[in-house]
């Protein structure tokens, strides 16, 4: 009787369980969740970290000169012109310039971004803004660019300086950033003199 019951519990069990839930495998077709999967950013809406590491250095001089002169000379008149007196001119005019100018920029931080499209090609077109308040100053860093799935490291993150058409754009707000900039009056006189 004791193994009768049994059987039936155990017969039961099998034909219930498949109910309870699916099964789940381990594979996942396109690799995004697997156990080893890799889980660098590839789709819309991943996202992955730029290093800006940026620096420019432009230096420019400039220098030019002309001059040139002349002289004429005029003999006393004779005959009817006679009270002309002898009389001598000459002029020089000369010009001289020199200028130089030398700009050094360097920026180095990091700000993670989202995909926001997948070309046909697999690049990617990335694109994220980070805010930063201190003080009620905001400093705002803002990046777009588009990068290729070969230059995304292990650790989810790409050089600034592997990125193609990348826009990157420092700004602020603020009344520490306000006063760094010139007055009404003094931008007005800047235009007119």
């Amino acid at each position: 009787m004791f193994k009768k019951f049994f059987a039936i519990i155990l017969a039961a069990t099998f034909l219930i369980a498949p109910a309870w839930g699916d099964a789940k495998s381990l594979w996942v077709d396109n690799g995004s969740w697997g156990l080893f999967a890799d889980k660098k950013a590839r789709n819309v809406g991943d996202i992955l970290t730029i290093i800006i590491n940026e620096s420019t250095t432009q230096t420019a001089s400039k220098s030019r000169s002309n001059s040139k002169s002349g002289s004429t000379n005029l003999s006393a008149g004779t005959g009817i012109f006679h009270f002309l007196a002898a009389a001598a001119a000459s002029g020089n005019d000369s010009f001289t310039a020199n200028g130089s100018a030398s700009d050094t920029n360097s920026f180095s931080g990091r700000v993670t971004v989202t995909v926001t499209e997948v070309l046909p090609n697999d690049n990617m077109v990335v694109e994220g803004t980070q805010s930063i308040w201190q003080n009620r100053d905001e400093h705002k860093i803002t990046f777009r660019g588009v990068i290729r799935r070969d230059d995304v490291t292990m650790n989810n993150t790409v050089l600034s300086t592997q990125v193609a058409d990348a826009m990157v754009k420092f700004d602020g707000k603020g009344p520490l950033n306000a006063k760094q900039r010139q007055g009404i009056l003094t931008q007005v006189f800047n235009i007119l003199f």
